[in-house]
């Protein structure tokens, strides 16, 4: 099974992890409907809606470019029926997009936790609920719909919480989505699950973050090769919280210096929620 012809609604695609498994759909002449706020170039954060799209039709697949703020409910539904209209359908819907902000209480403004929670838990309801009716017309045809959220297994660990507890309510939200409607979609064929690192993934966001060392990070690749493996599955699989080198050792994929930035790297900065 491959992704030949099925449409991926893909939230912050315009670069990092989103963009990397929007091209690898593409490979496979997928429709990619590229969401993300970003219109205009930024020299501080590259990567355009425009650019994305060049990079998706260049591996092989379709692409709808869309400047959406995912905070926005009337700007999502639009996106949606834009999309429903572009390739007739939607079959998998990919939560990416995500703020961070490594912060403790006293140095959180509201508007930051409102940015946070909006983009992250608010964000990927809005997302799957606008989808969920394509979805469901997607699993009468047979073809295997699943929703896809870039977050991690949920843990309950003060660890987890103490340092940064706006963004780790605010990812978390992402990951009870992925619990809730897991359960709540099963009735209708839609398979639900989430995907994380083990380790930091060198993206233009975390580079913003003081004292990242870009080097012991792994590239986005990793991310999107296992995505792969999960959206051309069964669809049987649901509820699910992959972690990605485990994923890809279940499919044979055990050489991962491929995917360092720094091939030959060993000591790579773990990623957050991995117990």
């Amino acid at each position: 099974m491959n992704l030949q012809g099925k449409t991926l609604f893909i939230t912050g695609a315009s670069r990092g992890i989103g963009l990397a498994i929007a091209t690898r759909a593409a490979q496979d002449g997928a429709n990619i409907v590229i969401l993300a706020k970003t219109a205009e170039a930024n020299p501080k954060l590259p990567g355009t809606i425009y650019s994305a799209a060049e990079a998706v039709e260049a591996a092989g697949g379709k692409a709808l470019p869309l400047q959406v703020d995912i905070r926005d409910e009337d700007a999502v539904t639009a996106a949606v029926a834009q999309a429903v209209q572009a390739f007739g359908g939607i079959d998998i819907l990919v939560n990416n997009a995500s703020a961070i902000s490594l912060t403790d209480t006293e140095h959180t403004p509201m508007k930051r936790y409102d940015l946070m929670n909006g983009i992250n838990a608010r964000g990927t309801y809005l997302c799957t609920q606008a989808c969920l009716a394509a979805l469901k017309q997607s699993a009468q045809a047979g073809r295997n719909p699943q929703v896809l959220t870039m977050s991690p297994p949920l843990s309950m660990r003060p660890h987890w919480f103490e340092h940064h507890t706006a963004y780790t309510m605010a990812k978390y939200g992402m990951s009870m989505c992925t619990l809730g409607h897991a359960g709540e979609f099963k009735k209708y064929g839609i398979a639900v699950n989430s995907l994380w690192p083990r380790t930091a993934i060198a993206t233009a966001a975390l580079q913003m973050i003081p004292g990242i060392d870009v080097k012991r990070c792994r590239k986005p690749e990793i991310l999107s090769d296992a995505a792969y493996f999960i959206l051309t599955g069964t669809g049987a699989q649901t509820g699910h919280f992959y972690i990605d080198d485990e994923l890809l050792a279940l499919h044979g994929v055990t050489d991962l210096d491929q995917y360092a930035v720094t091939p030959g790297t060993k000591d790579f900065i773990p990623d957050f929620f991995i117990d």
